[in-house]
């Protein structure tokens, strides 16, 4: 909810301007696999995420510009395009730990070569 009105951003005291969602097991998991090999292929241009949102603590932080990269998003039924940020939280101690593990979950980081079973 909004603190304060700001007439430049049309914005009301009270407005709804966000939410979050944490996932957990099956559903967290779920996520990963439909991000990683059904949205991120549908990105424009798409040249693999950088490495530059790891935290120091073992967590990775990205912007996405569009949410209509995901399938279940119906372009008719949406008034205007937005973003959003999604945020990693792993058990890694260090970043080259968590990035490692992302990597190994198929996450496509620039610059490293793609992992074979």
């Amino acid at each position: 909810m909004a603190r304060k009105s700001i007439s430049n951003f049309r914005l009301r005291e009270e407005m709804p301007i966000g939410c979050k969602v944490t996932l957990r097991t099956s559903r967290m998991y779920e996520f990963l696999d439909r991000f990683i090999n059904i949205a991120l292929p549908r990105v424009r241009d798409f040249r693999g995420i950088p490495t530059k949102g790891f935290d120091g603590k073992g967590n990775f932080n990205m912007g996405i510009k569009e949410q209509i990269i995901f399938p279940e998003i119906d372009v008719d039924k949406i008034n205007r395009i937005s973003g959003m940020d999604v945020c990693f939280v792993t058990s890694a101690p260090t970043d080259e730990e968590a990035l490692e593990l992302l990597a190994l979950f198929g996450m496509p980081f620039q610059g490293r070569n793609k992992q074979t079973a």
